[in-house]
């Protein structure tokens, strides 16, 4: 078997006592799975019932407590809250000598990097941001998800070695992501992921108000085989009336979608148009197709473009 993901022994963090602060989906997931590598989860902090019971659930007899205590308790620190709190709690705790000599401070933010740990780091921590690049869903099958994921690291340089150790015995993939450059790193996550379940939810709600009984059992063939074709061609994978300059069949999804569903329509916009420029720099869409689309598109599909025989 392979060890080419393992790290050298002599970087290899020491078993570590871990305290999570924000039970929300992610810190318990990352905590149970450093404890499949030998770490032991000591204690956690979090407010509502669902962080409760995640806790519950993810880290059974580790106990509540509030996040100063987390911090007296653990050698790693494992800040999981949602970015915009992520700077007031790094001061807070700085500020109030929560904060040890050598302790690890990892924030799992994907907007910022190391520099956020700032106040930690002045107090004497160790800062990590380690993002894991996946969405949680708060329940135990996360942890079974991280076997491969890929983590953006940040960290100063002397801890890069140690920081990628601790994504490695999570079982992901550190891919080291230069302090600039965090916030356009998180914007990819967020356009291809987050904007990725809005459209799968928004195609499902037409498919069931066009009296499809199972859209989800439709869809999921289609989509796993657009996002291999993706990930695998880029661009060359565009398919579809845009791609082809259909500029009749696009009219018509227009006129139904301000039919059955309006909300829908500056969206279905946005990304046609965004994909037409794609399929005409990259050379899928034809230049004498192009205008007739883009006309549609401009117009929100109020023209008079027909749409006989531009079915598929």
């Amino acid at each position: 078997m392979s060890t080419s993901q393992q790290p050298d022994p002599r970087d290899r963090p020491a078993r570590l006592t871990v305290g999570v602060v924000g039970a929300g989906r992610v810190g318990p997931a990352l905590a149970a799975s450093l404890q499949l590598a030998g770490h032991r989860p000591v204690a956690a902090s979090g407010v509502s019932d669902a962080s409760r019971r995640r806790a519950a659930q993810l880290l059974p007899d580790v106990p509540l407590v509030t996040p100063a205590e987390v911090l007296q308790r653990a050698d790693l620190v494992l800040l999981t809250v949602p970015d915009d709190a992520l700077p007031d709690l790094v001061e807070g705790l700085a500020g109030t000598g929560a904060v040890r000599p050598g302790q690890l401070i990892v924030h799992t933010s994907g907007r910022y990097g190391a520099k956020v740990l700032d106040p930690a780091l002045r107090a004497g921590a160790l800062p990590l941001a380690l993002h894991p690049a996946m969405t949680f869903t708060g329940t135990p099958v996360d942890v079974q998800r991280l076997a491969g994921c890929s983590f953006g690291v940040t960290a100063p340089e002397e801890l890069r070695l140690a920081a990628e150790a601790l994504v490695i015995e999570m079982g992901g993939e550190p891919e080291w992501i230069a302090e600039d450059m965090r916030p356009l790193y998180h914007a990819a996550l967020a356009l291809g992921a987050n904007h990725l379940v809005t459209l799968v939810a928004q195609s499902m709600e037409l498919l069931r108000a066009a009296g499809v009984e199972a859209p989800d059992r439709m869809l999921g063939p289609l989509l796993g085989a657009a996002l291999d074709n993706a990930l695998r061609s880029g661009d060359a994978a565009l398919t579809g009336p845009v791609a082809r300059g259909d500029a009749g069949t696009v009219a018509a999804h227009v006129d139904q979608l301000r039919r059955h569903a309006p909300q829908t329509v500056a969206g279905y916009l946005a990304m046609a148009r965004a994909t037409a420029d794609r399929a005409l720099a990259h050379g899928l869409l034809k230049p004498e197709l192009a205008e007739d689309l883009l006309g549609v598109l401009a117009d929100g599909g109020h023209g008079t473009h027909g749409t006989e025989g531009a079915a598929g």
